[in-house]
């Protein structure tokens, strides 16, 4: 059974982003009602969600926090910088007394609160501070505007509303919104019963009543609708104004419901006058809105038509979607040994079923893939805040823009960039961009620009950070690698390869260590964890233009397609997506290459490696080897293999923490018959094809 609080918290995650991301729209749009509403109604769910369950100092907090942040809702104060930035605190605040609620400190709510109303009280009292005020003003001279009571006066309004049938499956209490209309004034309600069923055909999970309310209140129209912000989009809702009676708190009463058996219903008591409605004059009522309510009611069966045509979603613990992709996993490996079995078998119908079978679990696979894939807005979306907070504590004005956030990516992938990310961004803004005076001094705007960039390159997935700030210092980075004897002084290195010493752990050109960076932590970590996700970095940097940094990951870490080859008596998988050919490496290419290990591709000199070298394979080689050309970023090398075997449907396992030091190899898979392959590690492969070939370059320079 699932946990209320638990559902609770996942909620408030969701509500928590929507909230954040709503104030950091709002800084560029201050104006903008649509945000504010967004961020107001974010808050009155929260509130109500943590009462409902049990987390009062989060509905108590919310509800000051909300209290405040509904003078910028009605105008009359103006959305700020200041107001946002304590927003945020307020709203990570928030997110503490639910997640961490025993390290949550009470003064710092009170000081935020503080904080919040000195700055709203500080708007209010500029000059423009209050944009409705004038039209208020003007209302109360002129008596009354529909939505506002005049001075001193009261507001009568007919409410009539009818909930979904399923409100009360969705955690909405009826009674509870009628209670807060009553805390708003002077209210009489009738329930309409006229959709209850017999007592056999009655639901006591459906809502079958509608409400005629008579509300007189000092209270505007705003006001009334907040009462229904939880249930409004599911509700036919209408609110009329009838009549205002200034300076007194008296209003007309309607005749009383008779009901059928000739007994007086009354719907309300207790309040200066007694409100009811006759059945004919709710019928009179209604009928005036009636096409609008057929109008409506037509919409809502088109909507539950398109509805019924329209993807719907299904909240799934992320625990069982793994297990489902590890059961998925299993599949394959088995269907792997079926299809075996049926290539030596000479029975037509074991072939037939297992290429049936094929077909369904490549289907399988290829759902269930589909299923962890998730848009990459939901990582994107989490370095706004983090851009915003650096820019702030740096004093460095910084534009963030994102680009191909509908790219989806394995869920795994996405949590595990967090981090990397997170150090890329820092050394970006940190480093990377200067402050105002010295872009204005280069030419250069004073916001600087930062950006990500998301999209599909083949079966990987491409993640560029790039900033135009003042690019990497190569001199400093190479006087710093001589220093701590990571090249020899006067080695010959290009500009590019010296940039690569960034990687280094324990490297960093900066001389004051910061909370932010200095220590030289964080670009080998990041490089470390792109290449765990069988991912690969890149760095191109132009002095006085900036840094781009690219990721290329692979959609998945779970079942990919692969190349098997043989090597010896050994079997190994290459991921298809960076293999680019096969070809055959004669006899006479083989002598030829002897001592160069350089093979013409189409004019092109492409360095190659024998993996019977690498391996230490003891069996003869094959008279026909074969030659798997692949890459990793710009570079290519070939693989000398002895066998290419076909194409392999690869379930990726991780290898122990006994072979984590091996590092030609990614993981492992179960073929057909049991056996193990390994999976290379090509940018590794790469990364030595690329040195073999720089070394070679070198003997050639010292023989001449």
């Amino acid at each position: 059974m699932i946990d209320p609080a638990e559902v609770f918290l996942q909620e408030a995650a969701e509500l928590l982003e929507q909230l954040e991301q709503a104030l950091l729209d709002l800084e560029k749009s201050p104006s903008n009602n649509g945000l504010i509403n967004t961020a107001f109604r974010a808050l009155h769910t929260l509130k109500g969600s943590g009462a409902m369950f049990g987390f009062e100092r989060v509905a108590s907090f919310v509800h000051d926090f909300e209290t405040a942040f509904d003078q910028v809702r009605k105008g009359h104060a103006s959305s700020s910088r200041d107001l946002i930035a304590i927003a945020l605190m307020a709203q990570d605040h928030i997110r503490t007394l639910i997640e961490r609620p025993n390290d949550a400190d009470t003064s710092v709510g009170e000081s935020i609160l503080t904080n919040l109303r000195e700055v709203l009280d500080s708007s209010s009292s500029r000059p423009g501070g209050e944009p409705k005020s004038g039209r208020i003003n003007s209302d109360i001279r002129n008596g009354f505007d529909e939505g506002k009571p005049a001075a001193s006066g009261k507001t009568t309004w007919h409410l009539q509303f009818r909930f979904d049938e399923k409100v009360l499956i969705n955690g909405t209490n009826p009674l509870l919104l009628l209670d807060e209309l009553r805390e708003l004034g002077e209210c009489g309600v009738c329930a309409i019963t006229d959709a209850v069923p017999l007592l056999q055909d009655l639901k006591a999970d459906v809502c079958y009543l509608s409400f005629d309310v008579i509300l007189t209140t000092e209270q505007d129209r705003s006001t009334i609708e907040d009462v229904f912000i939880f249930v409004a989009d599911n509700m036919e809702l209408s609110i009329e104004l009838v009549q205002q009676i200034a300076g007194t708190s008296s209003f007309a009463t309607v005749p009383p419901i008779d009901s059928p058996n000739g007994e007086q219903i009354l719907a309300e008591t207790g309040v200066a006058s007694q409100v009811v409605v006759t059945k004919s004059q709710q019928q009179e009522l209604r009928q005036d809105q009636k096409p609008a309510v057929e109008a409506v009611g037509d919409q809502r069966g088109a909507d539950t038509a398109a509805v019924g045509r329209k993807d719907t979603t299904v909240r799934v613990p992320a625990e069982r979607v793994d297990e489902l992709m590890d059961r998925v996993g299993e599949l394959v490996i088995a269907q792997a040994r079926l299809s075996q079995l049926a290539e030596k078998s000479r029975d037509l119908d074991m072939k037939a079923v297992a290429e049936e079978i094929q077909r369904l679990s490549s289907g399988l696979r290829d759902v269930t893939m589909g299923i962890r894939m998730l848009p990459i807005s939901a990582l994107f979306g989490r370095f706004r805040r983090l851009v915003h907070d650096l820019s702030r504590e740096l004093g460095k004005p910084l534009e963030l823009s994102t680009a191909g956030e509908e790219t989806e990516l394995d869920k795994t992938m996405i949590d595990r960039l967090a981090d990397p990310l997170v150090h890329l961004i820092r050394n970006a803004v940190d480093h990377g961009l200067e402050n105002p005076a010295q872009r204005a001094a280069a030419g250069k705007p004073p916001t600087g620009h930062l950006k990500l960039i998301a999209r599909h390159s083949g079966a990987e997935v491409l993640i560029l950070v790039s900033d135009d700030g003042q690019g990497l210092n190569t001199a400093k980075i190479r006087t710093k690698a001589e220093a701590q004897g990571l090249i020899s002084p006067g080695q010959q290195m290009s500009d590019f390869e010296i940039n690569q010493l960034i990687f280094h752990a324990g490297l960093s050109t900066t001389s004051e260590v910061t909370k932010f960076s200095g220590r030289g932590v964080g670009m080998d970590v990041v490089k470390r964890d792109i290449e765990a996700m069988r991912g690969a970095i890149d760095l191109f940097s132009t002095p006085g233009k900036g840094t781009e940094i690219t990721l290329r990951l692979p959609l998945t870490l779970a079942i990919i397609e692969g190349l098997l080859i043989r090597v010896g008596a050994g079997r190994y998988i290459v991921p298809l997506s960076l293999v680019e050919e096969c070809v055959e490496l004669s006899a006479a290419d083989d002598v030829r290459s002897k001592g160069r290990n350089f093979l013409n591709i189409r004019g092109e000199l492409v360095p190659f490696m024998r993996l019977r070298e690498l391996f230490e394979a003891k069996t003869p080689a094959d008279l026909h080897q074969k030659v798997v050309i692949v890459s990793a970023g710009e570079q290519r090398i070939g693989l000398v293999v002895d066998q290419i075997i076909g194409n392999h449907q690869t379930v990726i396992k991780t290898l122990s923490k006994l072979h984590s030091e091996v590092t030609s190899f990614s993981g492992a898979t179960i073929l057909g018959d049991g056996s193990v392959a390994l999976i290379l590690d090509i940018p590794h492969l790469v990364d030595l094809g690329a040195k073999d070939e720089k070394n070679q370059k070198n003997k050639g320079k010292e023989a001449a």
